[in-house]
């Protein structure tokens, strides 16, 4: 089975995760919106892809071999300390320095992951950076007033509440995407999408023309995760519905197969399935969340729902 996961940061790592126990051909597409931290500071000082949820990708579809297992580990090692390695992943440096010398990011990951016994493939969403613009409003005496602001941290840590959000390539020019990843969304027998942050992680491979096309011309199953609980400024005091009404008005193209909920976390079934069948999918509620960490899914669990939901 040809797996193609699409997202970033933890929610990704969670759902290649669970995408592993199922089956090795599991390819990773990840946003390269990242403005802040260590991913950031490499962006903005050698104009490169910000690669920590690109090296996230990686870790999580790393080899278990002992040796496997330590260069994973290596990759995940933040430097401490107050000097200029402060803060810096070792594997966003590894990453940083593949790109310079091989001048082709799909071809670094490919070298990343051969190092880390990666099975299967861990691709950029674009092969150049990409700036995320966002419509807000509740950031001003008058709440429906709505103020444009830029860049995935503000955005993410935003005190008001998002509406819309859009992309911007290098310029401002027009997102383009990676060719490798709309191949692979094309040739997928299944497609998760989610669950992360929703309008930063997930929202973005819905606004990248050639993506957006391939996800909808795609035959494979579309799977959507929703996230557990709402991220606070990004998604705060929004619904499981409330969701799946935001993709839709971001991609109202889009039909979906499958989307996937965690039981205890949907206080009102009926609306959350009846939002799902606008998309076109059935509503799955299984048990997926971490024992004693209700904000993260448990790999093994999500896996079992998936396993469900695609009957594999």
């Amino acid at each position: 089975m040809r797996a193609v996961a699409l997202g970033g940061g933890h929610g990704l790592h969670a759902t290649l995760s669970a995408l592993r126990r199922l089956t090795p051909d599991v390819t990773a597409v990840v946003t390269v919106a990242d403005d802040g931290g260590s991913s950031g500071r490499l962006r903005r000082e050698l104009g490169l892809l910000p690669p920590g949820d690109l090296r996230q990708a990686l870790a999580a579809l790393a080899g278990e071999g002992d040796e496997n297992s330590l260069w994973a580990t290596v990759f995940q090692h933040r430097f401490g300390g107050t000097g200029a390695l402060a803060g810096h992943a070792v594997g966003n440096l590894v990453l940083a320095a593949l790109v310079e010398i091989l001048h082709d990011p799909v071809a670094a990951l490919a070298e990343a992951a051969r190092l880390l016994g990666v099975s299967g493939r861990v691709l950029p969403m674009c092969t150049d950076p990409l700036d995320i613009e966002a419509d807000v409003v509740g950031l001003d005496s008058d709440p429906a007033a709505v103020r444009r602001i830029r860049g995935q941290v503000a955005i993410a840590t935003t005190p008001g509440q998002v509406r819309r959000i859009r992309l911007q390539g290098v310029g401002g020019t027009v997102p383009k995407a990676c060719e490798a990843a709309v191949q692979a969304v094309l040739e997928a027998d299944v497609v998760l999408l989610g669950p992360g942050s929703w309008f930063t992680s997930v929202l973005p491979h819905l606004l990248v023309p050639e993506l957006h096309e391939a996800l909808i011309d795609t035959t494979a199953s579309r799977i959507l995760v929703l996230n557990l609980v709402p991220q606070p400024g990004e998604t705060a005091g929004f619904s499981p519905e409330r969701h799946l009404d935001v993709l839709c008005e971001h991609a109202p193209r889009l039909r979906v197969d499958a989307v996937i909920a965690d039981a205890d976390s949907v206080s009102t079934p009926d609306r959350l399935r009846h939002a799902a069948e606008a998309l076109g999918a059935r509503l799955r509620l299984d048990a997926i969340a971490t024992a004693g960490a209700r904000e993260r899914h448990d790999p093994a669990a999500l896996a079992e729902s998936l396993r469900g939901a695609l009957a594999v």
